[in-house]
C-alpha cells in the first residue's frame, strides 16, 4: 500500500545523504533520481537515469519518472508510477514476471552498449546504400533500423 500519493521535485546536485519522504531527488549531473520509498517503509530506492533504465520527463513544475518503480529487491516489494509529482500505486507483479524482467532488462543492456561499443569503433565510417550513394554507418536504435531499412 502507498503511504505517499504525492511527490515533489527536488533538483540537486548532489543527493543528500539524509533523504525526505516524499521527496524525489533528481541530479541531471550524476544522471540519478533518489526517493525513499513511497509505501512509507523508509528503505532508499535509486534509479538510474540511462537509455537503458529510467526516464525522467518534467511538464512544467511537475516530473514523472517510467517505467514503473518496483521495488523488487526490498521487503515491502512495493510497486509504483510517479507521474507529474502524483504516486499512482500499481498491481503487484508475480516472481516469475519479475524474473522475465530481470532477464529482459540484462538483454537490452547488453544490446544497447554492445551497439553503442560498435558504433563508437566504427565513427565516422561510410557505408554505401543499395543505390549506390554513400550514408553513414548508424550504430543502433530505432533510428537506426529505419534508416537501415531505408538506405540499406
Amino acid at each position: 500500500m502507498i503511504r505517499h500519493h504525492r511527490i515533489e521535485a527536488r533538483f540537486v546536485t548532489e543527493v543528500p545523504r539524509d533523504l525526505d519522504s516524499g521527496v524525489l531527488y533528481i541530479s541531471t549531473e550524476y544522471g540519478t533520481a533518489v526517493h525513499r520509498c513511497c509505501c512509507g517503509c523508509g528503505q532508499e530506492v535509486v534509479t538510474p537515469l540511462t537509455p537503458t533504465d529510467w526516464k525522467l520527463s518534467t511538464h512544467g513544475n511537475t516530473v514523472s519518472l517510467w517505467p514503473s518503480v518496483g521495488n523488487w529487491n526490498l521487503p515491502c516489494r512495493s510497486h509504483y508510477v510517479i507521474r507529474r509529482n502524483r504516486v499512482i500505486e500499481a498491481g503487484p507483479w508475480t516472481q516469475g514476471r519479475i524474473e522475465s524482467e530481470i532477464r529482459r532488462d540484462k538483454a537490452a543492456k547488453a544490446s544497447y552498449y554492445s551497439q553503442q561499443a560498435a558504433g563508437d569503433a566504427s565513427a565516422g565510417a561510410q557505408s554505401t546504400s543499395h543505390d549506390g550513394a554513400q550514408v553513414p554507418e548508424i550504430a543502433g536504435g530505432w533510428l537506426a533500423r529505419l534508416l537501415r531499412w531505408l538506405f540499406g
